[in-house]
């Protein structure tokens, strides 16, 4: 029997109506499975027409209220913003209720093979190279997962021919159990979402779930030059590929002067030179590494990979260069939703460097992106719910040149008034969006339309 089979007719509650949510309703709804949802928010702050889709097919609705009766259920599945250690999901594990989530849903859906990607930073880069490269090479492919679209939209109608490359985060990984990539990788490891996780050890854990159920025939691309990262990989079954911009490795990838290569324990292979990437900064170098191993160990041509690498443009969001105002150069780097990346922003853009920070700090210590303002940062401006927090740590580090604004708006005027020619204005917030904006997407979109209207 196949698992659609073994789904239908199962009492299932669908916690949160995220993107992944709504999709995870839509394909269960399909498959003729008893469903019930639950989310935080009210009927009228959720999309009508959704609201309309589960009266019309007698979904049981929960919405601003949790359930009581936990007992009525034989799964939840929990969308990545749900923390598994709500009170009433406890409750229905307890109960004996199947707790997983939406990636999980998908792989058990789906028959297509799969590639993952996870880490601190570089995730949606890495990915959408990876996609592109699977492209070229003519395999039928699905970016999907935190990237964007759902895991569980495109397994809904996948066989063994298809590849979903998938970027996965924490959240995701934690409600997986039987995922099983073909190739998995994990970029890095620095602190991040310490509010949902409590400690790096929960966090590292999560991420380490990518390739928990893998075995001596597939693939973990991993970062060598992170140490915290690599201890990861010490009871992986998969064969370790690292990837390292530092040093010279016998097997992986990694940079040798200014180029790029693959050592596979037969031969070395070259995929690009340095200056042959249209992605700046060091870390896009490590982007690059690991998307040649996990394309090369998945068994895509080198020359396919070359020449796909070396077409990369780059991502939205992702240090975009968003044209020039009065002289200055303006980059939107709004997927900056942590401390690490924000930092490795500064230091792709060396010097000149008016930056705009604040959001939701995630509980986040600002300590080490304050110690890398002195010299690169010409004036630090803020916004959000925690720029009080990331002002005190500047000042306690030294540095004085600080403004607040109120909205995005004023935050681009500011820093037209700072700016002078040759400067590079950068929104990188070291923080969520989540107390101005739904997501950083909507965050750096509305940077870019702020840019727009004063160039008129």
């Amino acid at each position: 029997m196949n698992y659609r089979e073994i789904l239908k007719n199962k009492r299932i509650l669908v916690v949160g109506l995220g993107k992944s949510g709504k999709a995870a309703v839509e394909a269960l709804q399909e498959i003729g499975a008893k469903l019930s949802v639950q989310d935080n928010s009210s009927a009228e702050k959720i999309d009508a027409q959704f609201i309309r889709f589960m009266e019309e097919n007698d979904i049981e609705m929960y919405l601003g209220a949790e359930p009581e009766d936990m007992s009525s259920w034989d799964m939840l599945v929990l969308s990545p913003g749900v923390p598994t250690d709500r009170a009433f999901v406890q409750a229905a594990r307890a109960a004996g209720a199947e707790i997983i989530g939406e990636l999980e849903l998908a792989y058990r859906l789906s028959a297509a093979k799969y590639v993952a990607i996870t880490g601190t930073n570089g995730k949606t880069t890495t990915t959408t190279l990876v996609g592109e490269i699977f492209k070229a090479s003519g395999r039928i492919t699905a970016v999907v997962g935190n990237i964007g679209n759902p895991v569980v939209t495109e397994a809904m109608d996948s066989d063994s021919d298809k590849w979903m490359v998938a970027e996965v985060s924490s959240f995701q990984l934690e409600t997986t159990s039987e995922f099983h990539p073909v190739v998995s990788a994990i970029l890095n490891l620095t602190p991040d979402h310490l509010n949902r996780h409590k400690t790096m050890e929960a966090y590292g854990a999560a991420k380490a779930s990518v390739f928990a159920q893998q075995d001596e025939g597939e693939y973990l691309v991993i970062n060598y030059d992170d140490k915290l990262c690599y201890s990861l990989a010490a009871d992986c079954k998969a064969v370790q590929v690292p990837f390292s911009r530092l040093e010279i490795l016998e097997f992986g990838a990694y940079l040798d002067g200014d180029e790029l290569l693959i050592n596979d324990g037969k031969e070395i292979i070259s995929i690009c030179r340095k200056q042959d990437l249209k992605i700046i900064g060091n870390h896009n170098i490590e982007n690059a590494l690991a998307a040649a191993a996990i394309c090369y160990f998945a068994g895509i041509e080198a020359e396919i990979i070359s020449e796909a690498i070396k077409a990369f443009p780059g991502v939205e969001h992702r240090i975009e260069y968003c044209g020039e105002l009065d002289g200055a150069a303006y980059y939107n780097d709004s997927k900056g939703t942590n401390v690490d990346a924000s930092i490795i922003a500064v230091k792709a853009l060396e010097n000149n460097i008016i930056l705009i920070a604040g959001g939701d700090g995630k509980s986040q210590d600002f300590t080490e992106l304050a110690e890398h303002l002195t010299g690169p940062v010409k004036a630090l401006v803020l916004l959000g719910r925690d720029a009080p927090i990331i002002e005190e740590a500047a000042r306690k580090a030294g540095f004085e040149n600080i403004y607040t604004e109120k909205d995005m708006e004023g935050v681009l005027r500011k820093c037209r008034s700072l700016a002078e020619a040759g400067d590079k204005v950068l929104l990188s917030p070291a923080c969520a969006s989540w107390d101005m904006y739904d997501n950083f997407e909507q965050r750096g979109r509305h940077f870019k339309e702020c840019l727009a209207e004063m160039r008129k």
